[in-house]
């Protein structure tokens, strides 16, 4: 008997400590009948870079390209390059954990309508929310389609006995399309196209001949584009720091792989609002109801590298400013209060109040 009572006072004890940890988690934010609890935001910045890439294939016919098509310095060997063709920044709105507060829905309140979005930031009361414009997406160019160049050869060509022979060929063919087409664009060919239409057309077609049959002794280069995306969360200010590397070779690295070259960034905050007056909490006779929204400061985001700023931009920041509490007397029965705050800052946009008859 004195085994069951102290193992079930062990059980007791343990469950204790569960709901005891419970008890002390920290509250989600949401909305429910008898109040809310939300969050203020602060500024991330969301920077993208945008990298080349380039790849060059020598053609089968390269080394033939000086004798029959005077083209010199043509590479037998494939490589590939990297290049940044552009860096933007752009900001948006985390949720500062650090900034939650709740809503008590009573008699005498007439905030019952709040607003929030999916990460729990306050964005109206008793009304629909502004948005932000939503940010086109990255969409790479289309990669042109390739074309096989033995699709204009014909049989004597093909059936060359050497690659020397082959080479001979193709390069006469490529002379006759580029003799072609300089009759055509001066009107001197024996069979004019009829219209303008017909003569672009003629003249494509040629082009792409002459392209496709050309790049047997050049090679192709193929480029494609595409974006990288780096998120940075500044609390305070900071001085230079690394953001990637980069290499002409290797395209855009970690920060901490030393083949690449540094890039960085630097947070600067404008102190753009005054400090906020700090109320000693012993003074302080009760709490005062309303709701809690910010007055944000502003950030500069430099983004740099070794020969000097790439990108440099200003950004509003609600973890560079203060918190200003708006009188829960605007919410009371009196009146109807609709308010919005910025999505992105948590700064007041907009207050309407009309007085109840």
């Amino acid at each position: 008997m004195r085994r069951l009572l102290l193992g079930f006072a062990f059980i007791i004890c343990h469950l204790s400590a569960v709901l005891a940890q419970t008890a002390t988690s920290t509250y989600l934010p949401g909305v429910t009948p008898e109040g809310a609890i939300y969050l203020l935001p602060k500024t991330g910045i969301k920077v993208s870079v945008l990298v080349e890439k380039t790849t060059y294939t020598p053609g089968e016919l390269c080394k033939y390209a000086e004798r029959y098509l005077r083209i010199k310095d043509v590479s037998p060997t494939p490589h590939v390059s990297y290049r940044i063709t552009d860096i933007r920044q752009e900001a948006f709105a985390v949720a500062d954990t650090s900034k939650h507060y709740a809503i008590e829905f009573n008699a005498k309140t007439a905030a019952t309508n709040v607003r929030l979005s999916d990460d729990g930031i306050l964005l109206a009361i008793n009304t629909e929310p502004n948005k932000l414009p939503a940010s086109k997406p990255f969409v790479s160019a289309p990669r042109p389609a390739s074309v096989n160049p033995r699709q204009y050869m014909n049989e004597e060509t093909l059936a060359a006995g050497s690659t020397a022979k082959m080479a001979e060929l193709i390069a006469q063919d490529i002379y006759e399309i580029r003799e072609s087409r300089n009759l055509l664009v001066r009107g001197q060919a024996d069979n004019m196209p009829k219209d303008g239409e017909q003569l672009r057309l003629m003249l494509n077609q040629l082009d792409k001949q002459d392209q496709a049959m050309t790049s047997l002794f050049v090679g192709t280069t193929v480029k494609d584009t595409t974006e990288h995306t780096i998120t940075i969360i500044p609390d305070k200010a900071s001085d230079r720091q690394v953001l990637f590397r980069f290499s002409q070779k290797l395209g855009l690295l970690d920060q901490d792989d030393l083949a690449g070259v540094p890039y960085y960034y630097i947070i600067e905050d404008l102190k753009t609002v005054p400090p906020a007056e700090v109320i000693d909490p012993k003074k302080q006779k009760k709490q005062v109801q309303g709701i809690y929204v910010n007055v944000p400061g502003k950030l500069r985001s430099t983004i740099s590298e070794a020969q000097g700023i790439v990108n440099s931009a200003e950004f509003p920041a609600g973890q560079f400013g203060n918190v200003e509490l708006l009188s829960g007397v605007l919410f009371n029965k009196r009146y109807t209060t609709r308010l919005w705050l910025n999505p992105l800052s948590g700064a007041v946009e907009k207050i309407d109040v009309d007085q109840v008859k």
